[in-house]
């Protein structure tokens, strides 16, 4: 069998993410500064779900939320109450010392809270639109103009936010009737995204003419099945400059939601499709609100878009390992680098990029321990009783004994200190 080379040419092409430039929103609070499109780095976001007229539990979910990672937080607005403890939200966060940006999130009735309540407008940092309820009839305009010029007037950007649940049925009814007078008629599927794809840019069109810049718009089209997404998106970006948030409307709970969300926002970034994104969880029973922005994180990182904490390889483990240890060790070193990253972003730049490895066995555990920064390669079935540890590459030393989980928990802490503070230093 005669042997086919393949050229270095042919094969060695790393995948990158493509780019999408568009304009650039910027989000404020204070001295604090969201930069959203136009080459800035893809923004995490998150919702809170506590009931927004109490002032001090929300404030609280906002704190917990910003520390996890989001940058910009958004709050329910859907009374003359969640309007009047939105100022109140906002003192207890500034007391805290929490910057991080509040958006508004309003339906229905945004055009009053906004009009009546003008320390909530002037408190929250971006205001959420959703086209498709703000009114009806000779209303709709009117009530999303006052949404508008609100913006306008206290200088806030907006999200023009289209939600497939919650679609302008008049405007699909339009274009279905228009749709079934053609000699070959589209699959209705395909005017729902038309419609959706309209409402958003027609709307933002708008809201251009009664007064705001293109630099104060950003765009969502949200729906709930990934490939409904993937296509709406994609048909989306070549129509606009907006800045485009993303988000998998209802994922879901647990492992689908995660995986849904995951599916989607990744195959629309890798396409450089996208400024900011929001995974939209159910939480599990007892599970923290946190989940959503971990996955979030963990999106952008595992795309290599984004370095938020230093990443741990580890093996799954299988027939050749003795116990579980590496498992237990790589839970407690990925806990602790996550626990450290607060203090650690400000004493240590440049810590999120660092990688560990921690293996299970002979056949993988040296390799991957030598392409970390810093690595250890735990004995399997039938090795001997010694955990090698690779630091930059070289073979640094061996642990043996009950006290490899601690040592090498040590070692961790001095590569920090000595590598990344260095930086510091100089």
């Amino acid at each position: 069998m005669s042997e086919q080379r393949i050229s270095l040419e042919e094969f060695i092409e790393p995948a990158r993410p493509a780019q999408r430039r568009s304009h650039q929103a910027q989000v404020r609070w204070g001295s604090r500064v969201v930069t959203i499109g136009g080459g800035a780095p893809v923004r995490v976001q998150s919702m809170t779900n506590t009931d927004t007229v109490d002032a001090i539990g929300t404030a609280i979910q906002v704190k917990e939320l910003a520390i996890a990672g989001s940058e910009m937080v958004r709050i329910t607005v859907n009374t003359p109450e969640a309007a009047e403890a939105v100022p109140h939200i906002r003192e207890q966060l500034d007391r805290m010392g929490i910057d991080v940006p509040l958006i508004g999130d309003f339906h229905y009735n945004g055009h009053r809270l906004l009009t009546e309540h003008p320390a909530c407008a002037e408190a929250l940092s971006k205001y959420r639109i959703n086209p498709g309820n703000v009114g009806k009839g000779d209303k709709r305009d009117r009530q999303f103009a006052q949404m508008v010029e609100a913006a306008a007037k206290f200088d806030k950007p907006v999200r023009i936010g289209v939600n497939w649940g919650s679609l302008d049925q008049e405007l699909l009814a339009q274009l279905m009737d228009e749709n079934a007078k053609l000699a070959e008629p589209h699959e209705p599927q395909q005017i729902m995204y038309r419609a959706i794809i309209m409402s958003a840019v027609e709307s933002a069109h708008r809201a251009e003419e009664i007064g705001l810049r293109p630099e104060q718009i950003i765009l969502s089209c949200k729906m709930s099945g990934v490939q409904d997404l993937v296509s709406v998106y994609r048909a989306l970006a070549k129509r606009c400059d907006y800045p485009l948030h993303l988000g998998l409307t209802e994922a879901g709970m647990g492992t689908k939601g995660t995986v849904a969300s995951t599916a989607a926002l990744a195959l629309l970034l890798q396409d450089g499709i996208g400024d900011t994104i929001r995974v939209s969880l159910t939480p599990q029973p007892g599970e923290a609100r946190t989940q959503e922005v971990v996955v979030a994180l963990e999106i952008l990182q595992s795309l290599g878009l984004r370095s938020f904490n230093p990443s741990v390889t580890a093996c799954p483990g299988c027939g050749r390992t003795t116990s579980t240890t590496f498992q237990e060790l790589a839970k407690q070193i990925d806990d602790y680098l996550r626990a450290q990253m607060p203090v650690w972003k400000g004493k240590y730049p440049g810590v999120e990029t660092m990688k560990v490895a921690v293996m299970g066995c002979i056949v993988n555990g040296p390799g991957e321990s030598k392409h970390a920064d810093i690595g250890i390669s735990l004995p399997g079935t039938g090795e001997a009783p010694a955990a090698p540890v690779f630091i930059d590459g070289e073979k640094a030393l061996t642990l043996r004994g009950d006290g490899i989980v601690q040592e090498f928990h040590r070692i961790v802490e001095d590569y920090v200190e000595k590598r990344f503070g260095a930086a510091t230093a100089a």
